[in-house]
């Protein structure tokens, strides 16, 4: 279901019923079953397996995206995801039972997860697929009705998403709408439950304010300049291939692409002889024509990017054609902090390089500055590692390799600060689109009721001392396994005293096993 796109008015007429129907179904506990949420999901698996072409073709139209890294990087990735969540599922929607004091030796507590009910999901342009189909598939194993909003920018592919998912998941728990800015400012004025973006921090902050009108929790996935620091301890050819294989794929147009390096001048040469050898390989003599280089998604953003060259020096590429939005992968060299590639996120495929003479100042470097959705830790030194992870904070960390922490399905990936809030991934996926909701049912047991007696009216010196006693917090003192250890102990004793009564009456007692009613039981 999409936006037409021809009016604020009509939008907002069309997002209300939209939101209406989803919320009734939602009500009606319509997404709520566990079966219904893994046959949603194995329709979404569907929807990828018979659908591959399609989406290659969309993504190839987008930014030009070689079939590789289309499979790879988004439609395997994202069936997989889906795969994972099949799989554990069952165990993720199941009651947790927490560890209880004394007070609630007799009580139940538990842990339910409820979902919150109409969750938004907004995709960004880089990853169509990826980051709008991943947190999709979270938002449904919660038990969630979700309105999907694509990006505009990668319109191709949005126009894909929002033909294939009515026609293979339920049409009223499930919707897409598309649109631009205006749409999308119309869309966020509605009431939803949850909402979760991916983009810009300029636009999260817009989020966020539409968000707080009715005090919506949110995820941004936003980005920032993910640092890369290199010493001279590393495999130097092994570093430079893992660096750029990070920053040229999707020509830099990642949200954890390695941003810039801070490494020592001798380290710096080492890494640009080594990457002159390694675009060779990879990309032959003529970069602009080798198919595995992606293109710049638009005329606004290739302006933006090439802008950014003219920092520093250029020691790698340089080239660019305008007409193809094609821009070579780019090392700079001679880069100060104040330059204007170093003022934003760069999202394109030039990496500068500052020229630091250790680990303290790369750590003072990155720390002055907002904090970064990840950090790259190149050096065999364990001391120097554990030092940039202790003093450096970042949404994540790689060390000795660059964006493969994303593929760790029980990593949370997330940011801090102005690289966004709250994480996803895996189980953190379903975490995030899902409400815990703690829970104590109190035991009738008389004996319970004498514990907590000192509760009640009228109170005096000895209730408050019982009380305080109960209350206090004892270390090591758990009653989380007591239930085992109470029945454990129980059949020790039984089977104690059943041998003394052997010793003194055996006669009865094999009398006794000579006649039980095995019947009963089988």
């Amino acid at each position: 279901m999409g936006s037409d796109g021809s009016g604020s008015s009509t939008s907002a007429t069309r997002y209300s019923e939209i939101l209406g129907t989803a919320r009734k179904a939602f009500l009606q506990g319509k997404p709520k079953s566990v079966e219904f949420r893994k046959k949603q999901l194995r329709q979404l698996h569907k929807l990828y397996e018979e659908n591959e072409d399609a989406l290659v073709a969309a993504l190839a139209t987008d930014l030009r995206k070689s079939r590789h890294e289309a499979l790879v990087a988004e439609i395997c990735y994202a069936k997989n995801d889906v795969a994972n969540t099949l799989m554990h599922l069952k165990e993720w929607v199941a009651p947790e039972k927490p560890p209880k004091g004394i007070m609630f030796l007799l009580d139940d507590v538990s842990i339910y997860k409820e979902p919150y009910g109409v969750a938004l999901v907004m995709g960004a342009w880089n990853y169509p697929i990826t980051v709008a189909l991943i947190p999709f598939a979270g938002a449904i194993a919660a038990g969630n009705c979700v309105v999907l909003k694509p990006s505009e920018v990668s319109a191709a592919t949005a126009k894909v998403l929002a033909d294939l998912i009515p026609k293979y998941l339920d049409k009223e728990c499930y919707h897409v709408v598309l649109g631009g800015v205006p749409e999308t400012t119309e869309l966020l004025k509605e009431r939803f439950d949850y909402i979760f973006y991916t983009g810009s921090t300029a636009v999260g902050k817009i989020v966020r304010a539409a968000a707080n009108e009715y005090l919506t929790p949110v995820t941004l996935e936003l980005g920032g300049k993910s640092p890369v620091f290199i010493d001279d301890t590393v495999d130097m050819e092994i570093a430079t291939r893992r660096i750029l294989w990070g920053k040229c794929m999707n020509a830099g147009q990642t949200c954890v692409a390695p941003d810039y390096i801070l490494c020592t001048k001798e380290v710096q040469d080492k890494f640009v002889e080594n990457a002159k050898k390694v675009l060779r390989k990879w990309y032959g003599d003529n970069w602009k024509n080798s198919p595995d280089l992606c293109r710049i998604v638009n005329d606004r953003h290739f302006q933006r990017v090439i802008k950014l060259i003219k920092s520093g020096k250029v020691a790698v590429g340089g080239d660019s054609d305008a007409s193809e939005k094609y821009i070579s992968p780019t090392i700079l060299i001679d880069v100060k902090g104040t330059d204007p590639v170093m003022a934003e996120e760069i999202f394109g495929p030039i990496l500068p390089i500052i020229n630091i003479r250790s680990a303290s100042e790369a750590a003072s470097f990155i720390t002055s500055r907002e904090k970064p959705l990840a950090f790259y830790i190149f050096t065999e030194n364990s001391a120097t590692r554990k030092y940039l992870l202790e003093n450096v904070s970042s949404g994540g960390v790689c060390c000795n390799d660059t964006i493969l922490h994303l593929s760790v399905e029980t990593l949370p990936f997330g940011g801090v600060g102005y690289s966004g809030m709250g994480a996803y991934n895996g189980k953190y996926t379903f975490d995030t689109f899902t409400h815990t909701k703690g829970c104590l049912a109190r035991s009738m047991n008389p004996l319970g009721e004498k514990l907590a007696a000192g509760r009640y009216p009228p109170y005096n010196e000895k209730k408050t001392k019982s009380l305080v006693s109960f209350m206090k917090k004892r270390k090591g003192l758990s009653f989380h396994y007591f239930p085992h250890i109470l029945m454990f102990t129980l059949g020790v004793l039984s089977s104690f005293a059943f041998r003394s009564l052997a010793k003194k009456q055996p006669g009865k007692i094999l009398n006794l096993v000579l006649n039980f009613p095995l019947k009963k039981y089988f």
